[in-house]
């Protein structure tokens, strides 16, 4: 079905795509895989017809069922690429609520689908429209009617006004029951309900299922899937991985499937590519690619996939309470910024109940909307609508959040953001005021720290790479030296290498400067490799909380095997 020889991509300078040649065969899964910055999103852009303007296909050719639709030296023909776009290929987004568009209804956005590419779903009495010279002679009336307005005016022509009145609501009617049955195809029970929510009023796995309906309501012959599970929690990831197996079984569509976690390639793909700085290093059978891997990049992305086998830190010995939580709850006042609706007073956390000690990783693990972050602030004492206790043994807690480059100031240098937090230490407590010289000498030390070398004291977030960011969100959480650190999802939005990388660092600051962690994590072969101890939550309540090898090989809660599982 799709076939791309020697695509090379550049942007005003070096080619970030290089002399990448595939093919993907009807009903086939091919899994692209590599680091960020690797080449993958902009292959399947270009491959779609989405990339940029100011990119330059330097050379190759595209083909969809042999019809050529990109070659190198001539430009883009965006017409012939409309008649593609949505009938014959769609792509699902990494991040849906920056995709979908948030003034308008979920159904309203998946009919759209319907108006800008289907004819048929204009009803059938388009068919007995005039033919095109008796609609010439309306030129007045016509004039300014194109594509839609067009068929809509053709059928006003031919039944007359209150017979294209009647006809619209049929359509209308008719586009709504297809949008429900792509809505229901993709697992969203309350359809009726999910067609007039707003995006904000949807789970991130609810609204990715909105972007997949989208994607397949007009049954395309290539799906490409860019990162569509990366933000989600590990039961609807393997939802999403399901679903779109459940597609691709039921209506023998291919898809391109984008990620940096190879064990989602693993479950999902027929075929892989490996691609590293542009290239594609190694393809191949993805059982072959995981059991026998050639090249050394693919066996360094391999070992670095976090796993349950291998080195694991020895239990920790419980010596001395850090932190103590005392039959906390948490609440949040719903409507609080509506005029007139009734405020409600909603509990999110219940009576959890439990103990970091000194030195140790807790590690935190649950769906997306169970609490974790809500119970994370009410430590922090960011939430103060709370009953119950949480007493502090040592100085404040600090906390390293999921996205860096949202979190650090844009304006300001790796130096000063480090130092920033001493300067704030300084004023709230003057007796731990230092000079500027000691601030600084203290953010070069805590560089060092975390793995970076002086050449980044003077450079802005823009200039890091995600694994160079949320080196310094580490460095700035622990510079005042905390009792404390809350990791919330720090390592999600990072490739497999790089999280290896964070996961070991933040394991080698937590030896050396003996900081207890409470890992918040939804990935728990992650929440395996860092932790000491697990605790498994729940729709606002702690379910299990053990030694980590013994939460692994002896759970005890029925919700902690289907995470396992």
């Amino acid at each position: 079905m799709i076939k791309i020889e020697h695509l090379s991509v550049a942007f005003d300078g070096p080619e970030v795509v290089r002399d990448v040649s595939f093919t993907i065969g009807d009903g086939e899964i091919l899994g692209v895989v590599g680091e960020s910055g690797s080449g993958k999103s902009v292959t399947a852009l270009t491959l779609m017809g989405l990339v940029s303007e100011s990119a330059h296909v330097t050379s190759g050719k595209i083909y969809y069922d042999d019809q050529l639709l990109l070659e190198a030296g001539k430009p883009r023909d965006n017409a012939l690429y409309r008649e593609y776009q949505g009938p014959k290929m769609s792509m699902v987004f990494q991040e849906p609520m920056t995709s979908l568009n948030p003034t308008m209804k979920v159904g309203a956005q998946v009919e759209e689908m319907l108006l800008l590419h289907d004819r048929k779903c204009l009803g059938e009495s388009i068919a007995s429209a005039p033919k095109q010279n008796e609609i010439q002679t309306q030129k007045g009336q016509l004039a300014d009617a194109e594509g839609v307005k067009m068929e809509e005016a053709k059928t006003r022509y031919a039944v007359g006004f209150t017979g294209w009145r009647e006809e619209r609501k049929k359509e209308k009617a008719r586009r709504k029951n297809r949008v429900l049955e792509a809505l229901r195809g993709v697992g969203l029970r309350e359809a009726e309900r999910v067609y007039d929510c707003y995006p904000h009023q949807l789970s991130g796995g609810m609204r990715q299922r909105v972007m997949i309906a989208m994607a397949v309501i007009l049954h395309p012959g290539l799906i490409v899937a860019d990162e569509p599970t990366t933000a989600l929690d590990v039961t609807v990831q393997n939802q999403i991985i399901e679903l779109l197996k459940k597609i691709n079984q039921e209506q023998k569509n291919s898809l391109l499937f984008i990620t940096h976690d190879l064990n989602l390639a693993r479950r999902l793909c027929d075929r892989i590519l490996v691609m590293q700085d542009g290239l594609i290093v190694e393809s191949g059978h993805t059982e072959d690619i995981f059991n026998d891997p050639k090249g050394e990049y693919t066996k360094k992305l391999i070992s670095a996939v976090p796993g349950r086998t291998g080195k694991r830190k020895s239990p920790h010995e419980k010596i001395r309470p850090l932190v103590e939580v005392r039959d906390l709850s948490v609440f949040y006042r719903e409507n609080a910024n509506s005029l007139f609706g009734k405020t409600v007073k909603k509990c999110v956390v219940h009576h959890a109940d439990f103990t970091v000690y000194e030195g140790e990783i807790l590690g935190l693990v649950g769906e997306s909307g169970c609490g974790k972050t809500s119970l994370s602030k009410a430590i922090l004492g960011l939430n103060k609508m709370t009953e119950g206790s949480v007493t502090h043994h040592s100085n404040s807690p600090q906390m390293v959040f999921q996205d860096p480059y949202s979190s650090l100031n844009p304006m300001k240098t790796v130096g000063w953001l480090l130092q920033e937090p001493l300067r704030a230490q300084g004023i709230l407590d003057p007796s731990k005021a230092m000079s500027e010289k000691d601030r600084e000498a203290a953010a070069h030390d805590m560089l060092r720290k975390v793995g970076m070398s002086e050449k980044y004291f003077t450079r802005r977030p823009s200039q890091l790479s995600g694994g160079q960011r949320q080196r310094i969100s580490i460095g700035q959480a622990l510079i005042t030296r905390p009792g404390l650190v809350i990791a919330d999802e720090p390592v999600s939005a990072l490739d497999v290498t790089i999280q290896a990388q964070i996961l070991e660092l933040i394991r080698s600051l937590q030896e050396e400067l003996k900081t207890s962690f409470l890992f918040i994590s939804h990935d728990i072969n992650v929440i395996y490799q860092v932790s000491d101890r697990i605790m498994v939550m729940k729709d606002g309540k702690i379910l299990e909380i053990g030694e980590t090898e013994e939460v692994f090989q002896h759970p005890k809660d029925p919700y902690t095997k289907e995470l396992l599982r």
